[in-house]
């Protein structure tokens, strides 16, 4: 019982005692060391950082330097009786305190006045106060002016990993030193001498995996050593490794990471699965996807191998895959674990989250060749009016969007003018109304129903639900091409908003193709809705829009029913809260002269088209 008590874990007992043993904290070593061997001792400092890279420790050594019975000296001799209580916490005149539970005003008093009394054996007194952030404004009041003029006999050393939180009056009286993060293999060789030290079985996979799984705090490593060290009874791999921290096999994931690659959903989720299936956390395995994807995001944009995380045991070459994904593609991927992970913590469905995230990865379209064809488009349209197309229609899986067929030719999105000029004014932006000329009517083709609204209420009855009761409010239903076309009136809005919910177009484009017989689609539009006093609604917009007068919710509504407003909504669950009006082009002459003469104000705000 004796023994047991007396044990210290790994993290206590492997603890720097020299500047030289600092990890990773070489230049702050040099900075400390060098400022006792030049005499030049400040009265105050700040040691930010990440949790666990040597905040603390280094304060601890430091204090010993200065009251070491052989120095002040560079390093500390750890011999004397002065070094030997400091590293045991029991010297009298190193103080340390915790902020986070000693942050009131009352503390601070107390520690002013203990500021006057000389150290009991050594030099200097010597405070370390951790965690100084959580200290609250009147306790920093307090401390400031003993913080710029204490006595000379006493020395500040404040540690934080949140700086950002300490009034600029505490900051501007501290020297700063900023602790960096440890890089994995540093990491791994410190690992490497713990575990020859205590003369235990640990591969280096293994301790490579702790290193990257340790994020750049050595503490964390060396607590996730002691916890394998603790609980394996024989030689330690990356098997126990990823049964402690919840991870899945590195191969899994990299099955993982190629199906996503690949856009195929089904064997994505049997790679998940599998990686579930050993023990491991769907957090833990959304984090390792992050990771890979990382690297890919690296070689997107040149990086070489030098700077990837990941090593080969994933089995994949993520550098392949980065620069076949493409950037914006793999920027929206991780966009997408972030949120999901964001969402995981606060839910109880950790499990459905990851793999929601995973099919959502696996089937997000190239979006480098997006984002060519939306700067193709807003190359083709007027600067103040979105570029789109006539009609837009309901696919099962809509992979791409398609240039327009018929350009608009009235200005406003989505809506083709007819041939007697007339403005069909409140038709839908998704498809345009079946024209009344019966000669612009295309030809049903044999192989289709002969009655369209017939085959359009039977497909939406057999999609069930809802779908059939909204759908009896149509007017006229034609077939064009291989697009079933339904116009219902102007005051069924609900249900147009209705049946062009996703997953219900979905079901009745399903519905719709077993009954033709073959791959058809289907566009939802509202008729005109003319009026007996004044002119039609949407020549009032086209006139306000020329009178340069454009309304928030005529923005808003001609966005939303814009095509790819409407397929990245849908993308990404996305939902659109403000439209900017666009910004008129300047001419060409106006901009030719602008370029010699200074402007009076400068706005990069982009293509707000």
């Amino acid at each position: 019982m004796a023994e047991s008590a007396a044990y210290q874990v790994v993290a206590r007992r492997y603890r720097p005692q020299r500047f030289d043993e600092l990890v990773g904290q070489e230049h702050v070593a040099r900075g400390l060391s060098g400022a006792i061997e030049s005499g030049r001792i400040g009265h105050a400092y700040l040691f930010t950082g990440a949790r666990g890279v040597g905040k603390t420790s280094a304060a601890r050594i430091y204090a010993k330097a200065l009251d070491c019975e052989r120095g002040p000296a560079a390093e500390p001799c750890n011999d004397c009786d002065s070094c030997r209580a400091i590293a045991a916490g029991q010297d009298v005149d190193v103080v340390e305190i915790d902020a986070a539970s000693n942050r009131g005003i009352d503390e601070i008093r107390q520690l002013r006045q203990n500021v006057a009394v000389r150290p009991a054996r050594g030099r200097f007194k010597v405070y370390i106060i951790d965690e100084v952030h959580m200290l609250t404004r009147e306790a920093f009041n307090a401390l400031l002016k003993t913080l710029e003029e204490p006595p000379s006999h006493v020395k500040f050393v404040l540690c934080t990993t949140e700086p950002e939180k300490l009034p600029i009056t505490i900051l501007s009286r501290c020297q700063r030193f900023d602790f960096q993060t440890v890089d994995p293999p540093s990491i791994a060789r410190r690992l490497r001498q713990i575990v020859d030290a205590e003369r235990a079985d640990v591969t280096a996979e293994a301790l490579e995996l702790i290193a990257r799984r340790a994020a750049g705090s050595m503490r964390d490593s060396q607590s996730l050593l002691e916890q394998l060290l603790g609980g394996a009874a024989g030689p330690i791999g990356v098997d126990e490794v990823h049964a402690i921290i919840g991870t899945g096999r590195e191969e899994k994931v990299g099955q993982l990471v190629a199906a996503i690659a690949d856009r195929d959903p089904r064997r994505a989720l049997l790679a998940l699965h599998e990686s579930l299936a050993g023990g491991a956390d769907p957090g833990g395995v959304l984090e390792q996807l992050v990771a890979a994807l990382r690297d890919g995001l690296l070689a997107s944009v040149g990086c070489g191998p030098e700077q990837m995380l990941e090593g080969a045991g994933l089995g994949v070459d993520l550098g392949s895959i980065g620069r076949a994904t493409g950037t914006e593609t793999l920027l929206a991927m991780l966009q997408i674990l972030d949120q999901a992970l964001s969402r995981m913590r606060t839910s109880g469905h950790a499990a459905v989250l990851a793999e929601m995230a995973v099919v959502r990865l696996a089937k997000l379209e190239d979006l480098e060749s997006l984002s060519s064809l939306v700067q193709e488009l807003a190359t083709e349209q007027p600067a103040s009016i979105p570029p789109a197309r006539e009609k837009k229609t309901t696919d099962l899986n809509p992979v791409a969007v398609r240039p327009p067929a018929d350009p608009p030719t009235n200005g406003r999105l989505g809506v083709a003018a007819p041939a007697g000029g007339a403005v069909p004014a409140g038709q839908s932006s998704v498809g345009p109304a079946p024209r009344a000329d019966s000669a612009a009517e295309t030809a049903v083709p044999a192989a289709l129903p002969a009655d369209p609204l017939d085959a359009w209420m039977r497909s939406c009855e057999t999609a069930g639900g809802l779908a059939a009761d909204f759908a009896a409010s149509a007017s006229r239903a034609s077939w064009r091409d291989e697009v079933l076309e339904v116009s219902l009136p102007a005051d069924a809005a609900s249900a147009a908003a209705f049946l062009r919910r996703p997953e219900v177009a979905a079901g009745i484009t399903r519905a719709l193709v077993e009954i033709a017989g073959r791959p058809v689609r289907h566009a939802i539009a509202i008729e005109a809705a003319a009026t007996e006093e004044g002119p039609l609604p949407e020549i009032e917009s086209q006139a306000a829009r020329s009178r340069g007068v454009t309304s928030q919710a005529l923005l808003l509504r001609e966005t939303m029913d814009h095509p790819l407003v409407i397929h990245a909504r849908t993308l990404f669950d996305a939902a659109v809260r403000k439209v900017e009006p666009a910004r008129p082009r300047e001419p060409l002459a106006s901009a030719a002269a602008s370029e010699s003469q200074p402007t009076a104000s400068t706005n990069d705000g982009g293509d707000h088209g």
